[in-house]
């Protein structure tokens, strides 16, 4: 498209008019992808060497597959890929069944620059096995469960007739389902959308969540205050559309309802290059803090990631203001690829929710989708928010906007009663926000889930004790007493940027984010670096895992303490599995805090077989100290639901020691309840052993083992 500017003499000038700056100069770090600045990580593509990974990525999705150990109903569809500068790739891939989308199907596949499959990052790991695609229910009678079902929405009613047929992965064990969008009243106003994922068998419900990714809060006047803005001439006429950052277009949606913001819209245009009066009685004035908080939030991840938009692909994404009618609420939505602000209400005299964290909070929602697209839902949903969070936290750094400087606060502009929305260094601070990771974190809401990423991006970036930044007071306290200093806010968002891009997937937790970011920091600083050390407290400090040991000294950190579960404690670490994976060897996704299953205790469990295919698995913790007096025994919580039938066991459980069996439980006692079983260890005792729960499962029928609360004492 030609790029159509105002004239010569204008351009070298950049005119001044009113209370907006507009320069329609071309800035030197767009103008190619050779001046873009060179950082750690991933190369600047141009369109053409995108087009080309991309297709390369394609060719070799069947060879993909295959070599994965995917079945042969599945397909692999090209995403996105990232290049490293050695020119590794990292090719990120939707997945197929038999036509069908795969919900939590979604991984991606990490090459050396020779073409070697170097390790992937999979949503749902393995084949999928699925006996039939033909559903139980009819499609219109799933809409109507899907109404029933809604959450987050009042007086929902079911956007079209049918819901889509997909499968849903997102559990251990994937099901046939619909997908149905309904839409009803919300917290902040009417016509939210809600994507309702109910069983296509049963009807049942397995996953609710809002599709509108949104900062709910309220906006201060105008902002930003002058500013230069890039607009385009067609004639004598003047629009905001933004050639140098993808075409970004602003609107004005008149009102129109937030379930299609485009109904009443009109691209903001005049005769005169001069845009707005810094307050509410004219309507330019919020399309002027948009177009300038999206342009700053392109060029944050363009000039630091070498991100050319939000897909990566140079595109810009329209954005609508003053939407809807009393709408305290803002969001990006990607089935229109657009992004919606509001204007307030009486609440907060009004103002429109366009400040410099909120713009950059929306724009990053639609990056976390063209990548690792965390499902907003459960923990996955808190980090989906969270990335929202920090990156709009770094475009407020970045732009160093005199009327908003950089700090930690979410909505500090937002006229909120508190003085802010939320708080990265306190989360706990505005009484709803977990700043501490937690058995429920998967079950809060996720803009208060959020506070677990956001307060160890705190710590990460600016370490523990009391400072001012931005002229506000920040706090960096901890869940473990510890102190520690930060890394710096650029090196703790590019090890962010680098987890969420290339190793995160639809359904990581933040378990699994801690995992990722420890790779990043290692990929982007070394795997004995201080900066990975210090990540890894920074977690530990909002109690997701323990600390590395410390390069500086070689001193480990102390030992995971155990929760004591009688007089004579727990010899066994994370024996209830509420801090995931931690202590615990799994051969595949076995520990959970899928809600498709109830933990005896708290939210996580290990779900083990239940393929009705022809498996093993198994859960283990090494290095248990067995205690040297009394009568040490292994009790555990076991539930077993069975297809089959009878007493002859098909399918196992083994309880193991040291390799030894000890007891073996099977498909012959199902049981409608968690039953607690005891294993006698005195013949280990004073030894340190390996205890293993080893499931065994034959080709016909589903033996699920659901195993719990595990002590050793």
């Amino acid at each position: 498209m030609t790029r159509k500017t105002a004239l010569a003499a204008a351009v070298a000038a950049a005119l001044t008019l009113g209370t907006a700056t507009v320069a329609l100069s071309q800035s030197a770090a767009l103008a190619s992808p050779a001046s873009a600045r060179a950082i750690p990580g991933f190369q600047a593509l141009s369109a053409d060497a995108r087009a080309q990974a991309l297709s390369a990525g394609d060719r070799e999705a069947s060879a993909t597959a295959r070599a994965l150990g995917l079945g042969g109903d599945e397909q692999l569809v090209v995403k996105d890929v990232l290049v490293d500068a050695d020119g590794a790739r990292h090719v990120r891939y939707d997945r197929t069944f038999r036509g069908l989308p795969v919900v939590g199907g979604d991984l991606v596949v990490h090459r050396a620059a020779d073409g070697r499959i170097t390790g992937s990052d999979q949503a749902h790991k393995g084949a999928i096995v699925l006996a039939s695609t033909t559903p139980k229910q009819a499609a219109k009678d799933a809409s109507s469960a899907a109404v029933r079902h809604a959450r987050h929405v009042k007086n929902a009613k079911a956007d079209t007739a049918e819901g889509q047929l997909v499968v849903y992965a997102v559990g251990k064990v994937p099901v046939l389902a619909y997908r149905t969008t309904v839409t009803g009243a919300g917290e902040a106003g009417g016509d939210t959308r809600e994507a309702v994922i109910t069983d296509a068998a049963q009807g049942t419900l397995l996953d609710s969540y809002e599709l509108h990714q949104d900062v709910s809060g309220t906006g201060n006047g105008i902002h930003d205050g002058q500013v230069s803005l890039e607009t385009t001439q067609s004639g004598s006429s003047y629009t905001l559309t933004d050639a140098l950052h993808g075409n970004t277009a602003i609107y004005d949606s008149n009102n129109s309802p937030q379930s299609n913001p485009r109904q009443n819209a009109r691209l903001f245009t005049k005769t005169s290059n001069s845009w707005g009066n810094g307050s509410n009685s004219n309507r330019e004035s919020a399309g002027v803090d948009a177009a300038f908080g999206l342009a700053k939030t392109w060029d944050y991840y363009k000039n630091t990631f070498n991100r050319s938009g939000i897909r990566n692909d140079g595109r810009g994404a329209p954005a609508y203001v003053h939407v809807d009618n009393n709408l305290l609420n803002a969001f990006y939505d990607d089935s229109c690829f657009c992004m919606s602000f509001g204007d307030g209400s009486s609440q907060n005299a009004n103002t429109p929710l366009t400040s410099l964290d909120v713009a950059g909070h929306e724009m990053s929602h639609g990056v976390t989708a063209a990548t690792a697209n965390l499902n907003y839902s459960g923990e996955s949903g808190g980090l989906n928010e969270a990335t929202s969070d920090i990156f709009g936290t770094m475009v407020e750094f970045y732009a160093a906007n005199a009327n908003d400087p950089g700090d930690y606060y979410i909505g500090e502009k937002l006229n909120m009663s508190s003085g802010y929305f939320r708080r990265m260094d306190n989360p706990a601070a505005d009484g709803s926000s977990l700043g501490c990771w937690n058995s429920s974190a998967g079950s809060v809401d996720v803009h208060y889930s959020s506070g677990i990423g956001n307060h160890f991006f705190y710590l990460a970036s600016e370490g523990t004790g009391a400072k001012t930044i931005g002229g506000r007071s920040h706090n960096g306290t901890t869940c473990n007493n510890d102190t520690f200093a930060g890394i710096g806010k650029d090196k703790a968002a590019a090890v962010w940027y680098r987890a969420l891009s290339a190793y995160m997937t639809s359904t990581t937790n933040y378990s699994g984010a801690r995992t990722a970011t420890l790779q990043a920091a290692a990929d982007l600083y070394g795997t004995n670096s201080q900066e990975r050390y210090l990540v890894s407290k920074a977690w530990a400090a909002v109690s997701v895992g323990t600390a590395l040991p410390d390069p500086g000294n070689g001193n480990p950190s102390p030992s995971p303490t155990s929760s004591p579960t009688g007089p004579g404690g727990n010899a066994l670490v994370n024996g209830g599995f509420e801090q995931g994976t931690t202590g615990w060897t799994q051969s595949a996704e076995d520990i959970t805090n899928s809600t498709q299953q109830a933990a005896h205790g708290g939210s996580w469990y290990a779900w083990m077989m239940g393929y009705g295919s022809a498996a093993t698995e198994s859960v283990s913790q090494a290095n248990v100290a067995v205690p040297a007096a009394g009568s040490p025994k292994l009790t555990f919580w076991l539930k077993v639901t069975t297809a089959e039938s009878g007493a002859t066991a098909y399918d196992t459980l083994k309880v193991k020691v040291n390799g030894a069996t000890l007891a073996t439980y099977s498909n012959a006692n199902a049981s409608a309840s968690y039953v607690q079983r005891t294993v006698d260890l005195s013949v280990y005792k004073g030894q340190n052993v390996t205890v293993e729960f080893a499931g065994q499962e034959d080709a016909y029928l589903a033996t699920t083992f659901l195993v719990d609360d595990v002590a050793l004492g």
